[in-house]
């Protein structure tokens, strides 16, 4: 019987940028196993080398998890929808205290009643609810894509302390979607912009800034005074920090991500239902899901997914309303769909579970394959752009391939370079001379790495060389007429 299964866009460069494919197939394994026949790219993301399904990728049939039904022997019927649901990547402290919520609520101003009135004619919120919310503190990690909307519209609500954590600074390739910051701001620490246009939409607010990087040492002193953390990070280690921090505290995590086209919004909060492990047990391997800066997003994305996170922080402040806890939702702003899929506790989950493993922070980095191992430092080898004019100037024999997506080439490139996709690295790899020295060539030298790493794993025997910094480098240091992006 033929059904339908749904590629993420994490995934469409093993199929061909193809999102939805008809297979036939009665049970969820002879799906996955036609659908790898005909994309054989896709069979070593979805399962280890033993068969087994890798624990990144979730699969659910129409609005169920397998892992609830019969695995991968669910059985389907004719017009299901088998969707692969991977997980997306897509702050100094100052001196002022964290209020902790007590009995007594805060009266509203005046000028606060004015300003809050279209909340006080709803009876959901009312006085009581508006004096909750100047009550609660809600602190945000990050104010980039995510986190602009998300500060912005909590301000607005009158939220009476917005933390915010974040140390990076405002670049011109920011302004596309974190709306929070302006072209004024340009170099300044995007802490310093974020407060600034907190206070200019509601000088009620206390801002709490805390310009470092959230990190195993310090997210537990950072967390317990505040009653929800809002998760506007863009990189699984943060995200794995968050979710366990908050679940060690008891606390909700307003969980969101985006990629090119494509969202997720959740509630995390182990006291009342499922936490991010319980959804995603291990990240995806490092590379398979690139970040915004290498995959692009959609500007206006990150803008629904942040009110949305904005909206159930609200909810859970105000303690009303039908929360996303146990309930992932997903948007593709391309097709304008929303789904949702159901979630369930893991009784087996490592933090939250009936018998937690993870009982304190643990290194994320590490967590996530993202530290350097030795055999790693080994197998890399670098050229910096003004190292490989060099050798081209020379007339040194060189081939230069270029794994970026047909689109970002046409942005710029370098000359006489072979086009790859990253998706196809390996099963092309017959296609390069391992004679000659190989300039591995992606945005920003990260996707080339890894590039690298699987040609080496695959048995490529010629020397490999990552351009350092990627394209960009090439721009900045020898081709201004190329664009930075």
């Amino acid at each position: 019987m033929s059904v339908e299964v749904f590629i993420p866009t994490a995934l469409r460069n093993f199929t061909n940028d193809q999102s939805k494919i008809l297979v036939e197939a009665s049970t969820v394994e002879q799906a996955l196993r036609v659908l790898t026949e005909s994309y054989a790219d896709l069979q070593r993301h979805l399962f280890t080398a033993e068969g087994k399904l890798r624990s990144y990728v979730n699969i659910y049939v129409n609005e169920d998890d397998i892992r609830q039904k019969q695995g991968l022997q669910t059985e389907l019927g004719s017009g299901d929808t088998v969707m692969l649901v991977p997980s997306i990547a897509g702050g100094t402290e100052t001196e002022e205290e964290v209020p902790t919520v007590t009995k007594e609520l805060p009266e509203l101003t005046r000028g606060e009643v004015s300003r809050y009135s279209r909340h006080l004619i709803l009876p959901e919120v009312g006085e009581i609810g508006q004096r909750k919310l100047k009550n609660s503190s809600v602190l945000l990690i990050g104010t980039g894509g995510l986190g602009a909307p998300l500060a912005m519209y909590l301000a607005a609500a009158g939220v009476g302390t917005i933390g915010i954590v974040d140390y990076d600074f405002v670049d011109e390739t920011n302004l596309q979607r974190q709306i929070i910051h302006g072209t004024k701001d340009i170099g300044r620490p995007k802490i310093a912009s974020a407060k600034d246009r907190i206070k200019s939409i509601n000088p009620h607010v206390k801002v709490v800034a805390y310009e470092e990087k959230l990190s195993s040492s310090n997210a537990l002193e950072l967390f317990k005074n505040y009653d929800v953390i809002a998760d506007g990070t863009d990189n699984f280690p943060t995200r794995y920090l968050v979710n366990d921090a908050c679940v060690l505290l008891g606390k909700p995590a307003i969980y969101g991500s985006v990629f090119r086209f494509e969202g997720q919004a959740s509630v995390f909060y182990a006291q009342e239902g499922a936490c991010y492990r319980c959804l995603y047990p291990e990240p995806p391997p490092p590379g398979l899901v690139p970040s915004c800066s290498e995959g692009g997003i959609l500007g206006v994305l990150p803008g629904i997914i942040g009110c949305i996170q904005a909206n159930e922080t609200i909810k859970q402040l105000l303690g009303v309303g039908e929360t996303l806890v146990n309930r992932l939702l997903l948007f593709d702003a391309w097709s304008m769909k929303f789904r949702e899929l159901k979630l369930t506790k893991d009784p087996n989950c490592p933090i939250c579970g009936e018998h937690p493993s993870i009982t304190s922070l643990i290194d994320y980095e590490d967590f996530c394959g993202l530290k350097p191992h030795n055999d790693e430092k080994q197998k890399i080898h670098y050229i910096t752009a003004k190292e490989l004019k060099v050798r081209l100037d020379q007339g040194d024999e060189l081939q230069i391939i270029d794994i970026r997506e047909p689109h970002e080439l046409a942005m710029g490139k370098l000359p006489e370079t072979k086009a790859i996709p990253f998706g196809q690295v390996v099963r092309r790899k017959d296609e390069l001379d391992p004679n000659k020295d190989t300039v591995v060539v992606c945005k920003i030298g990260e996707r080339s790495k890894l590039a690298i790493h699987a040609l080496l794993d695959a048995g490529y025997s010629g020397k490999l060389l990552n351009l350092k910094d990627g394209i960009n480098s090439w721009a900045t240091d020898i081709d201004q007429k190329i664009a930075r992006y």
